[in-house]
C-alpha cells in the first residue's frame, strides 16, 4: 500500500497501532521499518521522526538503520520499481548493457523515478537467480537471460497496461 496526502493521519495511525502492539519494542527497529515502508511506500524524514518518537529512540539511530540498508528507501518509488541485478554473474552477462538500455528508454539514473510516477531504478548485488543472468525485476517479477534482451519491449507493454487502465480500454 502506498500512503497519499488524504490518508496520511490514517497511515500515522496504522503504524502507531503496529508499534503499540509490539510484546517488545526493543529489537523491532527494523520491523517498525518495513511496516512503515509498506503503509508508505518509502522513509521520509516526518515518519522516521514519528518511528524515533513512537519507539523512545534518537533519530540518529532510526536514520542510520535507514540509510544502512539497501532494501529501505528514503525517497518515493515508482509503481513498478525496476531492480537490475549486479552480481558477479548477472555483470559478467550483460547487465550492464541492460542497465543502460533501461536508462536510456526511461531517461532516468539509478535512484531516480519517471516523472509519471510508474517506474524507478535501482540496482542490487544479487537475487539468487544466477542461472538466469543477467537478471532483472520489475516489481515482483523475474526477467532472467533472453527476456532481459527485450527489456525495451517488456517496459513498453507496462506503459501500455496503465494506459489502458487510465482510458478504460479505449486507447489503440
Amino acid at each position: 500500500m502506498s500512503c497519499n496526502n488524504i490518508l496520511k493521519e490514517e497511515c500515522f495511525k496504522k503504524l502507531e497501532d503496529f508499534i503499540n502492539e509490539l510484546p517488545e519494542k526493543k529489537g523491532s527497529l527494523i520491523s517498525v521499518l518495513h511496516k512503515a515502508q509498506d503503509i508508505f511506500g518509502y522513509l521520509p524524514s516526518q515518519v522516521q521522526e514519528f518511528i524515533a518518537e513512537k519507539m523512545d529512540l534518537p533519530i540518529s539511530k532510526v536514520y542510520g538503520v535507514v540509510s544502512f540498508y539497501h532494501f529501505f528507501t528514503m525517497v518515493p518509488k515508482g509503481k513498478y520499481p525496476i531492480s537490475v541485478c549486479m552480481g558477479t554473474a548477472c555483470y559478467v552477462r550483460g547487465a550492464e548493457k541492460v542497465l543502460n538500455d533501461i536508462k536510456d528508454f526511461l531517461k532516468i539514473e539509478v535512484g531516480e523515478t519517471t516523472l509519471d510516477g510508474l517506474f524507478s531504478l535501482d540496482c542490487l548485488r544479487c537475487v539468487g537467480a544466477c542461472g538466469l543472468a543477467p537478471v532483472v525485476m520489475i516489481g515482483k517479477e523475474v526477467y532472467g537471460k533472453e527476456k532481459t534482451k527485450e527489456i525495451k519491449k517488456i517496459l513498453e507493454e507496462y506503459k501500455e497496461k496503465e494506459i489502458e487502465k487510465a482510458t478504460g480500454g479505449l486507447y489503440e
